[in-house]
């Protein structure tokens, strides 16, 4: 069985307020059409589009089964009819019909539309009318609608393809949706349980709505890291990305940033990718007297990979001298600007062994750090 499926995207979106038409916003770090298309994609193995070609093409790139965007009419009855013309040489034997503005289709409503079409030559995803109805003119209620079998019609709609086809070529005007088609020409078109999570973005609310339904779970995953350097005569000493004055430096194949190496380890120790020596070998040239501070890029960019975000970070610096507390705010600005997040979400502190260890001896510095990463499930 061949399943095609039309995207009708020719809408200006009106209502809903905004300079770009609704079907291109970004919703969940994808344009809304795209989520539509990816979702037809999974049961459909030609995906039809329908509107302005640029903007289509922009959004759906990458996604498997796109065929050539066609020109959207001046109703949505014309821009599904150039749809099925366009389809109509595959010879699908169902098509769905969908509104790109509905970026999320609940699980097991496709399947659900497949099977009602074994007995009806269209079917459609609808929910129950909940709230009372009123007409209102010029502000006053003149009477209220019995909702007793009232429903409200979602998308996408399924079709025998040749019956809907001829259904729009048969000269009928001036419906609303494809399933009123049938109707005016006497066909059955069944009815399979709706969700109020099918909403078609319409109004700025609804763009919070669908964030919610949207986002995808995240779990907490906690990391440590704890990094030793001895000081060395004759080299910079660079703390948290911030060169700190004082009479040494850290020895290190790389700059020796203690600070950063301990975060790093955390971060990765958060992911379960090992340490910051798998990902940066200190046996390879390339990492000699290295700015730590691409060490900590790369660590970000793993969070990002995994579609993370960084919840918090602390890193706590150990040592006699120098003084960090003068520094601890350029170190909490630096740290931030690697990672990519808000100051707030980063802590430098410093306390001391007094005077126990080789801490207290002055000999070197050590750094521990943790951190809260949010990934999904």
């Amino acid at each position: 069985m061949k399943i095609a499926a039309i995207l009708v995207a020719a809408g200006t979106g009106s209502r809903f307020g905004a300079d770009t038409p609704k079907q291109f916003l970004t919703l969940a770090g994808k344009p809304v059409i795209r989520h539509a298309a990816e979702a037809l994609a999974a049961d459909a193995s030609l995906l039809q589009p329908v509107g302005e070609a640029e903007p289509i093409d922009r959004a759906l790139a990458g996604v498997a089964g796109v065929l050539p965007v066609v020109p959207g009419g001046a109703t949505r009855q014309d821009s599904v009819r150039a749809g099925l013309e366009a389809l109509a040489p595959f010879q699908p034997d169902i098509v769905l019909v969908h509104d790109a503005a509905r970026p999320f289709i609940p699980e097991g409503t496709v399947p659900a539309l497949l099977a009602a079409l074994r007995d009806s030559p269209g079917a459609i995803p609808a929910a129950p009318v909940a709230d009372t109805l009123k007409r209102v003119v010029r502000g006053v209620i003149t009477e209220t609608v019995p909702r007793a079998e009232l429903f409200r019609a979602q998308t996408p709609q399924a079709f025998r393809f040749s019956v809907l086809l001829d259904a729009h070529r048969s000269g009928l005007v001036g419906a609303t949706d494809d399933a009123s088609l049938l109707e005016a020409a006497g066909l059955s078109v069944a009815v399979v349980p709706g969700s109020d999570d099918n909403i078609k973005l319409t109004y700025p609310d609804d763009l919070v709505r669908l964030e919610r339904i949207m986002a995808v779970p995240l779990v907490p995953r906690i990391g440590t890291g704890f990094d030793v350097h001895v000081f060395e005569a004759g080299r910079p000493l660079v703390l948290c990305g911030v060169q700190v004055p004082h009479d040494k430096g850290l020895a290190g194949h790389s700059d020796a940033d203690v600070g950063i190496h301990a975060l790093c380890d955390a971060i990765y120790g958060a992911l379960a990718e090992g340490d910051i020596g798998r990902h940066f070998p200190p046996s390879e040239a390339n990492w000699k007297d290295a700015d730590s501070a691409r060490f900590l890029t790369h660590a970000a960019g793993r969070i990002a990979a995994r579609g993370g975000r960084l919840a918090n970070a602390d890193v706590t610096l150990i040592c006699e001298r120098p003084k960090i507390t003068p520094y601890a705010p350029a170190m909490i600005e630096r740290l931030a600007a690697l990672l990519g997040v808000e100051e707030s979400c980063i802590s430098v502190k410093a306390t001391t062994t007094e005077r126990l260890g080789f801490t207290g001896r002055g000999e070197g510095i050590a750094a521990q750090a943790a951190v809260s990463i949010l990934l999904p499930e």
